[in-house]
């Protein structure tokens, strides 16, 4: 997440309060404290950024800006992106996951982002041919990320069911390749439960 000319005193607040926030949460974590991970004094943070509501703002667009850098024209979510984001970045994987539990009004907006970008993704992905078409376009990419960011949002039983941390990359990547080889290869060899499924909502809706 860090380039060589990013270690600026600015961008290690920021970084600081990525990894306080992931932990703490935004209202459990002090301007003191953030200073204090970051080797600065609390009046260089407010220098920087006004308040600690700022300070969150910097990291949500700093986060936004990680996803957005995996993206193609037109801001198309490439195979993989978002994925290899959280893969390669520890605190940003407990930043997203802490502001998606706390339901922030960022948090809201970057899921949304996240998801009309995937949907594209996928769209695109139906007109090359190595996705399947799908009856309802938006439900299935609200499901794909929801799918992909549970396990932050419930890190904790993932995590202890898993065997570590799914903030770092080994407990990752194991849930990870559960995932997508479901969404490769499927995990029903019938279709018994989707046809028993669409009965009960056809005969719900009076079919």
């Amino acid at each position: 997440m860090r380039s060589v000319d990013d270690l600026t005193a600015r961008a290690r607040i920021r970084d600081a309060a990525l990894e306080r926030f992931g932990a703490d949460g935004v209202a459990g974590t002090s301007v003191r404290a953030i200073a204090a991970a970051a080797g600065v004094s609390p009046a260089l943070v407010l220098h920087h950024f006004g308040s600690k509501e700022g300070l969150r703002q910097a990291c949500d667009e700093h986060v936004l800006a990680a996803i957005r850098s995996g993206s193609g024209d037109g801001g198309v979510i490439e195979p993989g992106a978002l994925g290899e984001m959280l893969n390669a970045a520890t605190p940003v994987r407990r930043y997203l996951g802490r502001s998606l539990l706390e339901g922030s009004e960022a948090a809201t907006a970057m899921f949304t982002e996240i998801v009309d970008a995937t949907q594209r993704w996928l769209a695109d992905g139906e007109e090359q041919g190595w996705v399947k078409p799908a009856t309802d376009a938006r439900a299935r990419a609200v499901t794909y990320v929801a799918w992909l960011l549970a396990p932050l949002v419930l890190s904790d039983q993932v995590g202890r069911l898993l065997g570590g941390d799914v903030a770092e990359t080994e407990t990752s990547l194991r849930g990870a390749r559960a995932g997508l080889e479901m969404l490769t290869g499927g995990l029903f060899t019938d279709d018994r439960w989707l046809s028993a499924f669409t009965a009960v909502i056809t005969k719900g809706q009076g079919g």
